[in-house]
């Protein structure tokens, strides 16, 4: 099982990128994909989750209107679309799945079982 996560990179405030999770090694569209991002000196937090589906999305708080997740089960790829970055948006991100078909609450402390290696992002001027 192994989760590719990509797409980071320098970018300026109000910029956008999109993050691409791509899985292999497991059956994709059964389980539910998770975003977490890390900043410099801070706890790694919860940003969105896509049920196995795509028909279910959570977001937190933080995340909510900025940013998008989706997934291509044809790809094996889930994406998180981020618009309008802020300088708070800075660190890296990662992609999880616990092999469940549903998500947990984002906020929720769960030892996931894999993960991915992390995608910097940077947000300057």
């Amino acid at each position: 099982v192994q989760l590719q996560a990509s797409g980071g990179g320098l970018v300026q405030p109000g910029g956008s990128l999109r993050l691409s999770c791509a899985a292999s090694g497991f059956t994709f569209e059964r389980y539910a994909i998770t975003w977490f991002r890390q900043a410099p000196g801070k706890e790694r937090e919860g940003v969105s989750c896509e049920n196995s589906s795509g028909g279910r999305k959570f977001y937190a708080d933080f995340a909510q209107g900025r940013f998008t997740i989706s997934r291509d089960s044809a790809k094996n790829t889930v994406y998180l679309q981020i618009t309008n970055l802020k300088p708070e948006d800075m660190g890296v991100y990662y992609c999880a799945t616990d092999r469940v078909n549903y998500c947990y609450a984002v906020t929720a402390n769960v030892d996931y079982e894999y993960w991915g290696q992390g995608t910097q992002v940077t947000v300057s001027s």
